[in-house]
């Protein structure tokens, strides 16, 4: 469904594909979608398991990587216990929900109640594990959940894979935006393109039909206005997305005719408008023939 006069997403077999970097460990995935925030408790895990749970529904190849390792909480969402196996000794089969494959650390703990106690070059490997030895095969989108703040995670992952680019999470109230802003910023001095910003918690309408603005109004334009980028969408504060959530059955799959999940749903259509876009303006760039011969014509992006 187009939405405010914009044409309607591409069919995942229009999808245009982001540059590779040398020695990508994600040759098979045409976008990779970064899902954060520079502040903790804004729902950034609820954002990217509901888009990337609208995308499937959408009929696009998804897979979602819970890259915040001291934190994991796509288990809990998508309600998986399982444990990943290897089935060539080589790479690790990632598990899959509701047609969504996933790889989380918490499905590789013991105890799901342990802290992880590592130190950066660890949580390094591990990010680079989840990136090349699991086999994630073809995808369109691959959602990469990231943990709060401007740390390792984000700085590993601009060297290591050319993302399509970033969606910022922030709730309305300045105590959420302030720190966002360092979010923002760091994107901006490491090169990853931000394809927009999404405000959660926007508001909460009471059982008479009231609505309350509880964390304020304004943030998220705020947000989408320093970042140069678009308001992706709004998603209001509903008790069925926490509840949904902590059942292990995202919102969206749960409940789709809720405004939440709505919400959600054209958040998603408009982020593969924003990486098509992104992905025309990589076009713009230089390109190596790396045909090898008439039969064969192939020509890549230079990455920048």
């Amino acid at each position: 469904m187009p939405i405010d006069g914009a044409p309607s997403a591409p069919s995942p077999h229009a999808l245009r594909a982001r540059a590779l970097m040398p020695n990508d460990p994600l040759p098979g995935v045409k976008n990779i979608v970064l899902v954060m925030s520079g502040k903790g408790g804004v729902g950034k895990s609820s954002v990217a398991t509901n888009v990337a749970m609208a995308l499937s529904r959408a009929g696009y190849r998804t897979g979602l990587l819970d890259a915040d390792i001291y934190g994991p909480s796509i288990p809990t969402m998508l309600g998986v216990t399982g444990r990943p196996v290897s089935m060539d000794g080589k790479t690790i089969e990632p598990l899959a929900r509701f047609g969504v494959k996933l790889m989380s650390i918490g499905f590789l703990m013991e105890d799901p109640k342990a802290a992880v106690i590592w130190r950066g070059p660890m949580l390094h490997g591990a990010l680079q594990q989840f990136m090349k030895d699991v086999n994630w095969g073809e995808l369109d989108f691959l959602v990469m959940d990231l943990p709060p703040g401007t740390g390792d995670v984000a700085l590993t992952l601009s060297q290591q894979i050319k993302a399509t680019g970033a969606v910022v999470v922030t709730t309305p109230q300045a105590v959420a935006t302030d720190d966002v802003f360092k979010s923002v910023s760091m994107c901006k001095k490491v090169n990853i393109p931000i394809l927009g910003v999404v405000e959660n918690m926007s508001w909460f309408i009471d059982t008479a039909g009231v609505r309350h603005e509880l964390f304020g109004k304004g943030g998220g334009q705020a947000v989408a206005e320093f970042s140069g980028a678009p308001l992706l969408g709004q998603v209001p504060l509903e008790p069925a997305v926490r509840e949904w959530g902590d059942k292990g059955t995202p919102v969206v799959q749960a409940a789709p005719a809720s405004e939440a999940s709505k919400a959600f749903a054209d958040i998603a259509e408009r982020v593969v408008l924003a990486c098509e876009a992104a992905h025309g303006e990589d076009e713009a760039g230089p390109t190596i023939d790396r045909s090898g011969g008439p039969g064969g014509k192939k020509r890549l992006p230079v990455a920048k």
